[in-house]
């Protein structure tokens, strides 16, 4: 007896039980740390930068304890989307060529592709191991703290904050509600449609009963939130509570200050003349 291999869902906004020192780490921190490495490898995608970067995330993945379950599996049709970027990559040539009797080969494109494809890769990793290691209440005072100095300009950084948690919180309750959706759409008996014109017409009604049914949906569950932050002290609250960096976060900036330093360093001075 055969049973078919279940698909891991996306699971983000939603921190791994248990604690680490990932874990412990203040939320202001990873966020720096997800903005450095970002702007990194969007000025300098080369191989060393993304080596230096994959191996710091690398390093917190295995002190986060993050098992491999929660790791989304990958569906098929984004592998044969990947396998023909590489071939249209391919025939683009370029540096270096692959000589293979009397068959020339250039790689240059495929290679352009491949860095491409491994900095996506890296950033989302990176992302990923945020969510899965952060409290999504940690985030509002950590932005709020983060952005303390642009109140000298008037600008609403505690308004923003506490927009970007309701927004964080809202996200996940609002997926699994989508999925369920979906999922009550596919119990459907399939209509008999015997012309292409009413097999339209299905579907056009079919999306507008998927998205009347999102939006209520959604004001049904920001009224719930709504009525549990009031009871709890109103939205100030989210953005008013204690933050800050301690020990461990100082250590973890200066490291990734350093690998940064000598990412753009090796980049800019020594393969610069390779």
């Amino acid at each position: 007896m055969t049973t078919t291999r279940q698909s891991r869902p996306v699971v983000l906004l939603r921190p791994v039980p248990g604690t680490s020192p990932i874990h412990e780490l203040w939320a202001g921190t990873k966020i720096l740390v997800v903005l450095a490495f970002s702007a990194l490898l969007a000025f300098y995608p080369d191989w060393v930068p993304l080596a230096l970067v994959t191996i710091v995330i690398g390093i917190a993945i295995r002190m986060a304890r993050i098992p491999r379950g929660v790791v989304p599996s990958v569906p098929t049709w984004l592998w044969l989307l990947l396998l023909l970027g590489a071939v249209t990559a391919t025939l683009g040539g370029g540096t270096p060529v692959l000589h293979l009797g009397s068959y020339d080969i250039a790689l240059g494109g495929l290679l352009k592709f491949v860095r491409i494809t491994v900095v996506s890769i890296v950033l989302l990793g990176l992302g990923m191991l945020v969510s899965w290691t952060t409290n999504v209440a940690d985030v509002a005072p950590a932005v709020a703290r983060l952005g303390r100095p642009l109140k000298f300009f008037r600008i609403p950084v505690d308004d923003w904050a506490v927009a970007l948690a309701l927004s964080l919180r809202a996200f996940p309750m609002l997926l699994e509600e989508f999925r369920l959706l979906y999922a009550a759409r596919r119990l459907r008996p399939p209509p008999v449609l015997t012309s292409r014109r009413a097999r339209r017409r299905r579907w056009a009604i079919e999306m507008v009963d998927l998205m009347a049914a999102g939006v209520t949906v959604a004001l049904r569950r920001a009224d719930e939130m709504g009525d549990a932050i009031t009871a709890r002290g109103g939205t100030g609250m989210i953005s008013a509570a204690p933050s800050g960096p301690k020990r461990a976060d100082w250590v973890v900036l200066v490291v990734c200050g350093l690998v940064i330093v000598v990412a753009a360093a090796l980049q800019a001075t020594v393969l610069a003349g390779i």
